[in-house]
């Protein structure tokens, strides 16, 4: 599902608290920064690795194409020399690989004895294109810079891994958000690629109904602002990235949770006013449309039967974005014969679509996974 904009989108916006509230659910899609900055105690190694010659889908092409990264972890080679114990995490819209570096993901899964236990495996978390470190509109070409697709994204990817990271295999692959459907073009685009994958928070089918509509709204808002000017603003739009940030809060709300820490209606105006106010410090209005738009043309449901890797897949109840109500996930889980789907359930502790980046709700499948494809 903004620097953390889309996680799923990534809306992890940053967090201004009222005094007597505690810490903000992490909205799908925008953010400019994290609600917490990443622990530092972990012992994180950023590069960027050039893709020259980069084609995108619709035959546009950059000759330089930077793919920002971060990794855990060190790479171990089996008997034959290839490395065999990486894991990808692919963040949301508007996210960047910093974001699972957080504590309510990081402090769950990376420390000893824990499911990704970085004294066994290699974590490597991008920045997908148009977002973070790696390429995007903002560094100059604006609304010139080629029309990224989810395709495109994932072709970076298996470029990062198998020419600047030299891994020929993937003992996991998870996403959140828009990372999850990158998970589902994975799957069906390279499905001898990883041993297991694990996507969080999305449907494989179109981006359509409300899901779309949001999003064309955010798209509208900012492009309807005189001060976009084309692309080509001065300032950043500052009512256009209003409307679309106020979407993307909405967007990525828990009703439960938001209803149980925020009862009144000034603390509710308060946070909601605050969270809209900070997430659009430092956000980009050109990377915002990329982003978003990014989701046009994703349609795995057709080749669903591709799909033959181990996959547990995780939606939650309260998700505005991937609503419990649609029929999907019972209609795929029957055309993916090695897939396990779970819906977590809608308590006041979930975080709506944002649930994907709080790993005490889902770790134990996580290890559920890691554990029946050791096996396998």
């Amino acid at each position: 599902m903004i620097r953390n904009v889309l996680t799923a989108l990534a809306l992890i916006l940053p967090a201004t608290l009222s005094a007597q509230a505690p810490a903000p659910a992490q909205p799908p899609i925008a953010a400019t920064a994290s609600p917490t900055a990443p622990d530092r105690r972990w012992p994180v190694r950023e590069a960027d690795h050039v893709l020259r010659d980069f084609r995108f889908h619709d035959g546009s092409t950059l000759p330089a194409l930077r793919m920002h990264y971060s990794t855990l972890g060190s790479p171990h080679r089996d008997a034959a020399g290839q490395i065999d114990n990486a894991v990808m995490v692919l963040h949301g819209t508007g996210g960047t690989g910093q974001q699972f570096l957080q504590p309510q993901f990081a402090d769950r899964l990376y420390g000893p004895g824990q499911p990704l236990d970085i004294r066994r495996y290699w974590i490597i978390l991008p920045d997908n294109i148009g977002h973070g470190g790696s390429s995007k509109p903002s560094d100059g070409l604006r609304m010139r810079f080629p029309a990224y697709d989810y395709d495109d994204m994932v072709s970076a990817q298996y470029r990062l891994l198998t020419e600047g990271l030299g891994i020929r295999w993937m003992r996991l692959i998870m996403g959140t958000s828009m990372g999850c459907m990158h998970g589902f073009v994975w799957a069906e685009t390279h499905p001898d690629f990883a041993r297991a994958l694990m996507p969080m928070a999305c449907e494989p089918v179109p981006i359509a109904g409300l899901n779309r509509m949001w999003r064309q709204l955010a798209i509208d808002g900012i492009k309807a602002d005189p001060a976009w000017a084309g692309g080509d603003y001065r300032a950043q739009p500052a009512a256009g990235l209003r409307t679309a940030a106020s979407l993307l809060f909405v967007a990525g709300g828990a009703p439960l949770y938001l209803q149980e820490n925020y009862p009144t209606r000034d603390a509710a105006a308060a946070y909601a006013q605050a969270r809209v106010a900070a997430s659009i410090k430092g956000l980009d209005a050109n990377d915002l449309i990329y982003q978003i738009d990014s989701s046009r043309n994703y349609d795995p449901w057709p080749r669903l039967e591709a799909v033959t890797a181990p996959m547990t897949w995780i939606n939650s109840a309260d998700d505005f974005i991937n609503p419990r109500g649609l029929p999907y996930p019972a209609e795929a889980v029957k055309r993916m014969k090695r897939t396990r789907f779970r819906l977590i359930a809608e308590t006041p502790e979930t975080r709506g679509h944002g649930t994907h980046t709080w790993a005490r709700f889902w770790e134990a499948d996580l290890r559920d996974l890691l554990a029946r494809t050791e096996r396998e």
